[in-house]
């Protein structure tokens, strides 16, 4: 069947930055593997049976890393349990003190979140990294524009792209100096302008692998607004390796808006891409709740698969010749279902929603067998 993301134009190819590749436990990160898709968990990481059910919730979404916050020694001794549950890789969110970060490298975290020069003296920083290159840790450091060192203010007196990327480097140059190479950078920032073009310069300074966020972005859809703008133009012209999108909101939902982006940019495909028209008074049946019913139904179909819902002819058949299927409306109480861009057969608009779900789960299983197929 036809797929519009798959086809390749070459108006809407990105050419990604050339950055070295690094493991985060078993995803790639970097290099030429896929763009992959963060979120962190909320609950007290203590409590591992609700970490471990947040996390759940989140690998159903399709989330390829998960981070999770260890302020404290219960946080750490629940993540032994909490790794040997998920079943993606655990970064540990580690801030100032270097025993946690021990902690969590023998637990079996994947990767830290940690600053190694705030983390007191050479001595710790050394026994840090060397817990890291013990237990197979990569590590990521994380600039926000929020907490930057003080001599960094007096020097440039605000937070400003030139500051941002000066801590990441002075951070990467303590890993680099006890020859650890195994990380990957983030300079956030709740502003827009500020984290776009302190990423822009970092990707220039160094060649390792760079995690995207616009940090505190806000709410379910301020903050969808922000990341999709800032974490677009980086992810358009070729910048990023991982990406989270921080959003006040359960952290499925930031996983859900990280692949939403990525599939606006063909760069990931995941999941039912639903095209559909805003709806006017042309509209052969109730489209912005047809969509709605639709997107709810088909949020567990994970195959990558495009499906037009239009609500009249004007653009319809347009849009169905680039979609696996389609829906137009337009009949007396009846639309035209479209299979791989032709006209196929006509069906009630009021069966229409149980219609396209079987059709859609019928294509997913195809997809499923074929990739079962092609792995034996």
């Amino acid at each position: 069947m036809a797929n519009s993301l798959e086809q390749v134009r070459p108006w809407r190819a990105i050419m990604r930055r050339k950055s070295r590749q690094i493991m985060v436990g078993s995803v790639p990160v970097g290099g030429d593997a896929p763009i992959s898709v963060q979120t962190m968990t909320n609950t007290p990481t203590h409590d591992a049976g609700a970490t471990i059910d947040q996390i759940r919730r989140c690998e159903e979404a399709g989330v390829d890393i998960i981070r999770v916050s260890c302020p404290d020694v219960e946080s750490t001794a629940a993540l032994k349990t909490i790794v040997r549950a998920a079943k993606v890789p655990i970064v540990a969110d580690i801030h100032f003190h270097y025993r946690r970060a021990i902690e969590a490298a023998q637990a079996g975290a994947a990767c830290l979140r940690i600053n190694p020069g705030n983390i007191g003296s050479a001595d710790r920083v050394r026994e840090v990294v060397q817990a890291a290159k013990d237990h197979g840790c990569a590590i990521r450091i994380g600039v926000n524009a929020g907490s930057l060192e003080q001599d960094l203010l007096e020097k440039y007196g605000e937070p400003c792209p030139d500051a941002m990327v000066e801590s990441a480097l002075d951070h990467a140059r303590i890993l680099q100096d006890h020859d650890f190479h195994q990380f990957k950078i983030s300079v956030k920032a709740s502003d827009v302008f500020l984290t776009v073009a302190a990423y822009q310069a970092l990707a220039e300074a160094i060649d390792c692998p760079l995690h995207l966020g616009v940090t505190e972005a806000g709410a379910l859809r301020t903050g969808t607004v922000k990341s999709s703008i800032g974490l677009g133009s980086l992810l358009w012209a070729g910048i990023g390796d991982t990406i989270r999108v921080s959003l006040s909101a359960e952290p499925e939902e930031e996983v859900k808006v990280g692949y939403d982006i990525l599939k606006s940019l063909g760069l990931r495909v995941r999941g039912v891409n639903i095209i559909a028209c805003p709806s006017c008074a042309r509209q052969g049946f109730d489209v912005i709740r047809t969509v709605e019913a639709l997107e709810q139904r088909l949020a567990h179909v994970a195959e990558p698969i495009s499906l037009s819902i239009i609500g009249c002819v004007v653009n319809g058949p347009g849009e169905a010749l680039f979609t696996d299927l389609g829906f137009t409306g337009g009949g007396k109480g009846s639309g035209m279902v479209y299979m791989a861009g032709k006209q196929d057969h006509k069906i009630s608009n009021e069966d229409m929603i149980e219609h396209i779900v079987g059709l859609v789960e019928a294509r997913a299983e195809e997809l499923r067998a074929g990739r079962e197929a092609e792995a034996a």
